[in-house]
């Protein structure tokens, strides 16, 4: 048996807008050894023509042999279940990573449910009906913590708006199911080359306009203490295979008595009574969950002061009145403070030698990006537990070079003299 054989063979469900793209290069990078015989990426986007950006280097790792993408609906239990069926000779999938999820936090409730804890159950039953050695899910930071306490896995960290409501729930619906071999990663917010979703890019690109316009980036939220805890798509991918090859030996059970966390309630509970998988809401459904961070530490001074350093501006704090008005009128603001966030972006883009044409980057910041965020997470417990290595400890300026420089080559960010 040759040693690819020996290797598992691994389904990546979803998040093709966010991480799934950075873990496949990991299991099969063009350059390097393959961790997996063969991988399935399945998703509800097309990649050829692409409905979704993918970023310059993903096309070379869909090129790789034995590597398959399928445009899926994963609404749709009976073409859930096909997936699972592997290739002629090939053996059952023993891996199995759910990146799937809503994002987009103008999305309703509605969508929420079906997009996010609908589809996770879907294919956590069949997971679990097929006897998979791992099943990784992958928890966005969907959740604010407490201005005090430990941050590590016990903390009761709390989702807020509707979407992270059911993201949590989601989480409570998988623990529930005892057979499958469940393991949760809670990732902080998630930066990197090729990651144009969440608050980071959104907050770089944001960043470079006030450079290129050479005035103080503002923010409502003084002094900046709060937490907004950072993670490097390689350690998200990372990690979420170390969490698979830690899972395979053990079972849930085992698995539980070494890391298994309580998950308490967090909805309406008029609600859950309403969708189909829910736990009653006086349980607490057990699972192995790990935090994955970075080593920054990372505040909202801290982080908004390296970034607009970068881009040889300064983050600063408005006026205590002055933010005072602009809490109580922040709907109303949202639309005047993206007219010079939103205008000079596509002027830098104009201006770029090249143009730019497309670009999956914007600089409209919603009321979500501009409402107050605090997550801190302690990152010990997947390190000693797991015994996971950070390969990007450290959001500075030589990780945000690698990230802009990136999108500078392929041609999503802006050539500019001074920026």
């Amino acid at each position: 048996m040759s040693d690819n054989a020996e290797k598992p063979n691994v389904i990546i469900f979803g998040g093709l807008n966010t991480c799934s793209r950075a873990l496949a290069a990991l299991l099969v990078p063009p350059e390097g050894e393959r961790l997996v015989s063969h991988l399935r990426i399945v998703d509800k986007f097309s990649v050829s023509p692409p409905t979704t950006y993918l970023g310059a280097e993903f096309p070379k790792v869909l090129a790789q042999p034995d590597v398959e993408y399928r445009q899926v609906n994963l609404t749709v239990p009976s073409a859930v279940a096909s997936v699972f069926d592997p290739p002629a000779g090939k053996a059952p999938y023993s891996f199995v990573f759910d990146l799937t999820g809503e994002v987009n936090h103008d999305r309703g409730e509605v969508i929420a449910i079906k997009m996010t804890f609908t589809v996770a159950r879907i294919i956590a039953m069949e997971a679990a009906k097929r006897n998979v050695k791992a099943y990784v899910r992958l928890q966005q930071p969907v959740y604010e913590s407490s201005d005090k306490g430990s941050h590590d896995e016990k903390e009761d960290v709390k989702p807020i708006r509707p979407l992270d409501v059911w993201w949590h729930e989601t989480l409570r619906m998988l623990a529930s199911i005892e057979e499958l071999n469940l393991v949760v990663v809670r990732c902080g917010f998630v930066y990197g080359p090729y990651v144009e979703f969440g608050l980071y890019a959104l907050v770089t690109t944001v960043a470079s306009v006030y450079g290129y316009m050479r005035k103080p980036m503002k923010t409502i939220w003084g002094p900046g203490k709060d937490a907004v805890h950072t993670i490097h798509v390689e350690d998200v991918a990372g990690s979420l295979w170390a969490c698979a090859e830690w899972m395979k030996p053990l079972g849930r059970k085992e698995a539980n008595s070494l890391a298994g966390e309580r998950i308490p309630f967090h909805n309406d509970k008029s609600k859950v009574k309403e969708v189909e998988g829910t736990c009653l809401p006086d349980t607490e459904p057990v699972a192995p969950i790990f935090n994955v961070v970075d080593d920054s530490e990372t505040t909202l001074a801290k982080g908004g002061s390296m970034i607009t350093e970068y881009f040889g501006t300064t983050f600063e704090f408005y006026s205590s009145f002055e933010t005072t008005v602009a809490k109580l009128k922040l709907e109303d603001l949202v639309e005047e403070i993206n007219e010079h966030h939103v205008g000079t972006w596509t002027e830098m883009l104009q201006s770029s030698k090249p143009p730019i044409v497309h670009t999956p980057l914007n600089a409209y910041m919603d009321k979500y990006a501009l409402t107050r965020h605090k997550l801190a997470y302690n990152n010990g417990k997947i390190k000693n537990v797991v015994g996971y290595q950070l390969k990007r400890p450290l959001f500075d300026h030589e990780t945000l070079k690698e990230v802009v420089e990136k999108w500078k080559a392929e041609g999503s960010w802006p050539q500019l003299d001074d920026c």
